[in-house]
């Protein structure tokens, strides 16, 4: 495997709004529709995948988001190679559905703070009223128009997924951004 560098970005803090890189992380995309697909990554996880759509589900290790009525994405700290190779052994060997490591293919950037949701009004064609009282939603959407995916952790508090051929972009627009909130 590659070694894998992360784009530099610092830490910046405004007036009621703080974002950062949060990464490294393991990024796992699930596909799957079959009860025994539900069985294997709920005993592996000790999690229940999240079935309503824009939800998402946690427990101390994992998170997971809905992205589709047979897609999550589940993200953790640290590299657990040997889960992986459980998942696929588990899941793909016997044809329950698919599990692609995609931890290259996105970067996480945490955003918290009073002011996150008008930083991201200013920028998406999103309605954020609702999502921002509802903790645990997921939404796919643009920011700036780049797509993203946004996890709502905690009150004020977001993952936002971007794809890493755009992170830099976005970076430098919520940098940009933030400073007019």
């Amino acid at each position: 495997m590659l070694n894998q560098e992360y784009p530099k970005f610092e830490k910046h803090s405004f007036e009621g709004l703080e974002f950062s890189l949060s990464e490294p992380i393991t990024k796992i995309n699930l596909r799957g529709k079959k009860k025994e697909f539900f069985t294997k990554i709920g005993k592996m996880l000790s999690i229940i995948l999240p079935i309503e759509p824009n939800t998402s589900s946690s427990n101390q290790l994992f998170s997971t988001m809905w992205l589709s009525p047979d897609e999550w994405l589940v993200y953790f700290n640290g590299e657990d190679k040997q889960l992986f190779k459980g998942l696929f052994d588990e899941i793909s060997k016997f044809n329950f559905g698919s599990i692609v490591d995609v931890s290259d293919q996105w970067i996480c950037i945490n955003i918290k703070g009073i002011k996150t949701f008008d930083l991201l009004s200013s920028g998406s064609p999103f309605n954020f009223n609702n999502f921002k009282q509802n903790k645990n939603s997921v939404t796919q959407t643009l920011l700036n128009h780049t797509d993203v995916i946004i996890h709502h952790k905690e009150i004020n508090d977001i993952n936002l997924f971007v794809r890493r051929s755009f992170s830099e972009d976005l970076w430098l627009w919520i940098k940009d951004s933030a400073r007019f909130i």
